[in-house]
């Protein structure tokens, strides 16, 4: 039995550790779901320590809707990142997630590639934050990008 099957079956001791780096501004906050602080090396060398939260995450689909949205819940017991998200909403500043694997048995390296999404929108209770982060929606997206409109070339309407 490979790793794989035996991770995918729970028949072994390996876990799937999923982490979340959280980039409000300047400063980034790094979490893993569990209960249990880990360290971990990123894609591009530097170790950093991952903070055991209360995280429950809804992975985009892989289908062709074209809206593929994370959904990210943390609790809220210790206010880890709800006061900069708060501030982040407030006034819509740049704030990204990143999303990465880990297999308890190699820490030194995502197990699959990580993805980035930008912070869309979220809200906070006494409890949890919640948080919606996304790709570019690509079929809301106009083609080509800059329109030839009269307002901007007067000329095409001289065009038969």
């Amino acid at each position: 039995m490979t790793i794989l099957n035996r991770l995918y079956a729970s028949s072994g001791s390996e876990i799937i550790y999923g982490t979340v780096q959280i980039d409000v501004g300047t400063t980034s906050y790094y979490l893993v779901k569990g209960w249990d602080d880990i360290r971990c090396t990123l894609e591009n060398g530097q170790t950093v320590d991952f903070v055991a939260a209360a995280i429950d995450l809804a992975l985009p689909a892989r289908n062709k809707d074209g809206t593929q949205d994370l959904k990210l819940a943390i609790g809220n017991i210790e206010g880890i990142v709800s006061s900069q998200i708060r501030a982040s909403l407030n006034v819509l500043e740049n704030a990204a997630i990143t999303y990465r694997t880990y297999v308890s048995t190699d820490l030194t390296a995502p197990a699959a590639k990580p993805f980035t999404l930008a912070v869309k929108s979220g809200f906070w209770t006494a409890e949890q934050v919640q948080i919606t982060a996304g790709y570019l929606n690509v079929l809301d997206t106009a083609w080509p990008r800059y329109r030839y409109t009269l307002a901007d070339f007067p000329g095409l309407r001289y065009i038969t």
